[in-house]
Parts: structure tokens; C-alpha cells; sequence
């Protein structure tokens, strides 16, 4: 693990997306004003912070990961965003808010630790009655993939499914569909780039270790995986409201 942490200490994100993404799944909200916010899942604070930017409201981001809420705690703190921005550690399976304290549930690349029909159930109840829940999941984009990059998610993420078969599925969970996008090509880029140059690097720091090369080439394996069959899956935005 301390390798895992090394490798992915200090990247600008944790999973596909970018700023413009998320202002765009923020902007297919309706207007709200001095909103409550939980960002589950939060990592270093990417989007934490791009939903400061974009609203007048109050985050409580969440990971279970120290150095990530260090790092954005030291980030709130030079942008201006101290007082609106608080940081707790807690696991996304066993959150200890109030029920029906937010207005606005956040999750961008971090649903699948939970799977993504457990963390809809068991986040509804913190949302505020018609509340909103934003969340990006990694999907099968077309159907019968090859066999390869099906046998690498199915080791990585055997709950994956389609895009299509989580949105007939969501109404049943408690909530209403109101938009969904897949994020382009790009978004992957803006983690994929930072991280490749991270693990070429640490390929060198620990060439004659064989159990940190053995992760190191697990990491890489994933990119090679999106390399060669990116028309197969990606990242999906669910814009919901609890219903």
C-alpha cells in the first residue's frame, strides 16, 4: 500500500474528469443557492474545489485517506475557501451525518467502492427531500467487449455495467434521471498523463524492487487497457434527484 500511495501522492486528480466537467454536470442543475454540499470520495479536492468556485455553498468533503484532506485543506486554504470548505475522514460506507442534511450529493470516479447501487441506497438518506445526487461511474459503453479489457474489469470491477442499464435502473433506487453524459477522451488524459509520468519515474526509484514493479505494472496495465480499447468503456455522469 505505501507504494499505491506513493504512486498516487500528489496528481492533480483520482479518476477521469476535469473542471469543465464537473461545472458541466453542475450546470444541468437546477440554481442553488446557499447550498449544503457532500463530496464523497473527495481525494486531493479537484471538483471540491471547482464547486467552491461555482458556488455560494458549504462542502463537507470526505475521504478516508489523511494525506488527500492535508492536501486540500492546504488548498482551500490559499484560494480563499478556509471557511467553506471542511474536511472529514470517514469511510464512504459508514457515514455518521445527520439523515437529510444536504441539499447536494457529490461523487466523481469514487462510486465503485461501494458499488454503485449501494451507494445510491445508502446515500438517499442524507439528501434533503427533492435533493440532488451527482455522480460519475465507469461503464461499459457497447456491448460483448473483447475478451481481454472484459477479463481486466472483470478483476478490477466485476459490478460494471452499461450506461443504458444503470439509467433504466436508477428509478427504482429512489431517484429521477435528470441528465447523463459520458466524459470524452480527454477527461481520461487529464489523469491518465500525470500518472504515466508518475509511475515512469518510480520505475527507476525502486528498479530492484520487485513487489513495487509488480504494482507499478498494474497501474500501467490499466492505461495500456484504455489505450487499446477506449471505445469500449468510459466515465458517465448521472444527474439525479431523489424522488
Amino acid at each position: 500500500m505505501n507504494i499505491f500511495f506513493e504512486i498516487h501522492t500528489n496528481l492533480t486528480r483520482e479518476s477521469p474528469g476535469g473542471e469543465d466537467y464537473t461545472r458541466q454536470a453542475l450546470e444541468l442543475l437546477p440554481t442553488l443557492e446557499h447550498p449544503t454540499i457532500l463530496d464523497i470520495g473527495c481525494g486531493p479536492g479537484s471538483q471540491t474545489l471547482t464547486l467552491a468556485q461555482s458556488t455560494d455553498g458549504y462542502i463537507t468533503a470526505v475521504d478516508n485517506h489523511e494525506p488527500f484532506l492535508v492536501e486540500l485543506r492546504s488548498k482551500a486554504k490559499t484560494q480563499g475557501y478556509k471557511q467553506r470548505i471542511h474536511c472529514v475522514n470517514q469511510s464512504m460506507d459508514s457515514l455518521s451525518f445527520p439523515p437529510q442534511s444536504f441539499d447536494l450529493i457529490w461523487s466523481e470516479g469514487a462510486v465503485y467502492i461501494m458499488g454503485f447501487e449501494q451507494g445510491l441506497k445508502n446515500w438517499r438518506s442524507f439528501l434533503k427531500p427533492q435533493g440532488y445526487l451527482v455522480v460519475s461511474e465507469l461503464v461499459w459503453l457497447r456491448a460483448n467487449p473483447p475478451a481481454e479489457v472484459a477479463q481486466f474489469w472483470g478483476v478490477n470491477y466485476p459490478g460494471m455495467k452499461a450506461g443504458d442499464e444503470l439509467l433504466a435502473e436508477i428509478p427504482q433506487w429512489g431517484y429521477q434521471v435528470l441528465a447523463s453524459f459520458v466524459l470524452p477522451e480527454v477527461a481520461w488524459w487529464n489523469y491518465y498523463h500525470p500518472l504515466e509520468a508518475r509511475l515512469a519515474d518510480l520505475s527507476q526509484v525502486y528498479a530492484q524492487d520487485e513487489e513495487a514493479l509488480q504494482i507499478i505494472a498494474q497501474e500501467a496495465q490499466e492505461i495500456e487497457m484504455y489505450h487499446q480499447y477506449k471505445n469500449w468503456y468510459g466515465y458517465q455522469f448521472f444527474v439525479l434527484q431523489k424522488v
